[in-house]
């Protein structure tokens, strides 16, 4: 039975024909990941850029998690990016260099310490929730900062090396094999969260973004699925800090700097929020912009971003997303229109 007639079935509940629609891959997600992979074709002088890009999206994608789906606000995000960063860095220069069990050792620690915060973060509302944050990234950056024999300080964690990938792929000046490298590893994230959004507990959490006291009614275990959600976000952005330390094979300490969370909350602004391609997209548009306007008026950059951001939030209602999405519609609804 084809999917178009399985949801159309007597037989089959109308919300579990929806959930088999929404879990089904569409031609543009097909699309979109398979132009990044032609990318390490099209522009192999830039596969170091489209790397750090790359990683940025995932980065932002774990926002997208809590902020997008789950309503958690945060100003702290890149205290989990920062300790991936981190403990893949010391990893490599204790010996322990292979890159994918440095990825899931580094993904641990950062989802460890999610998890342990979610109890302060978690009890507040969003002011509440903003200032812990804030207050925990400010923390680890004074920590690293303080700690110069561990973290080298403002110096930077320097002397990390990255291992072959599963032993059979070494990292190149050219990006070559970093950039196929991230591009798997967010592929495989991506698949992994995009099938959890799309199942009944991304459901879930909608509903308590929009209604908790509707979700508290219907049964739904709000602060269990806070917790866990929390954390594998913090998981994601520990792993998305490992691959850029694997990557660029130094650890600098504005990993923990507020500017890297208020960079990634535009970064999903940009893109649009609750999307799962958001963050990819904004990070995209963010980095790009930041780097032309850069080298244009490198004095006034940051005027221009500025108005960028204006744009997006007050005319692009949902992000680049939100904006293609309707625009894609307006044709349908024309040809509704004019239909006899």
């Amino acid at each position: 039975m084809s999917m178009k007639a399985r949801a159309c079935s007597p037989s089959i509940p109308p919300y579990v024909a929806a959930l088999h629609v929404r879990e089904r891959w569409k031609k543009a997600e097909l699309a979109f990941w398979l132009a990044l992979a032609a990318l390490f074709f099209v522009l192999p002088a830039h596969l170091m850029f489209a790397s750090q890009i790359l990683i940025t999206g995932l980065f932002a994608l774990s926002l997208d998690l809590i902020l997008g789906y789950a309503g958690i606000v945060t100003l702290g995000h890149a205290a989990f990016f920062g300790l991936g960063a981190y403990s893949a860095g010391l990893l490599s220069k204790w010996g322990w260099s292979e890159p994918v069990t440095g990825l899931l050792l580094s993904g641990a620690v950062a989802g460890a310490f999610g998890y342990l915060s979610s109890f302060l973060v978690l009890r507040g509302k969003d002011l509440t929730r903003l200032m812990i944050t804030l207050g925990i990234s400010l923390l680890l950056y004074e920590v690293a900062n303080s700690a110069g024999e561990l973290t080298g300080g403002v110096d930077g964690l320097q002397g990390v090396e990255a291992g072959k990938v599963l032993g059979l792929f070494g990292f190149d000046l050219w990006g070559r094999t970093a950039y196929l490298y991230v591009l798997c590893v967010t592929f495989l994230l991506f698949a992994l969260v995009r099938a959890l959004m799309t199942s009944p507990y991304g459901l879930s959490l909608r509903s308590i973004r929009e209604n908790p006291q509707r979700a508290i009614a219907i049964g739904i275990p709000i602060r269990a699925r806070l917790t866990n959600i929390y954390t594998f976000s913090a998981v994601l952005a520990g792993i998305a800090g490992a691959l850029l330390t694997q990557t660029t094979q130094f650890v600098a300490i504005d990993v923990f700097h507020f500017q890297r969370s208020a960079d990634l909350l535009i970064i999903l602004i940009v893109g649009g929020a609750a999307t799962l391609y958001g963050g990819f997209v904004g990070a995209a548009v963010f980095m790009i912009a930041q780097d032309k306007l850069g080298k244009a008026n490198p004095e006034y950059w940051l005027f221009w971003l500025g108005i960028l951001l204006i744009v997006s939030t007050r005319y692009l209602r949902g992000g680049v997303l939100g904006a293609l999405h309707r625009l894609l519609r307006l044709p349908a609804r024309e040809r509704k229109a004019v239909r006899p």
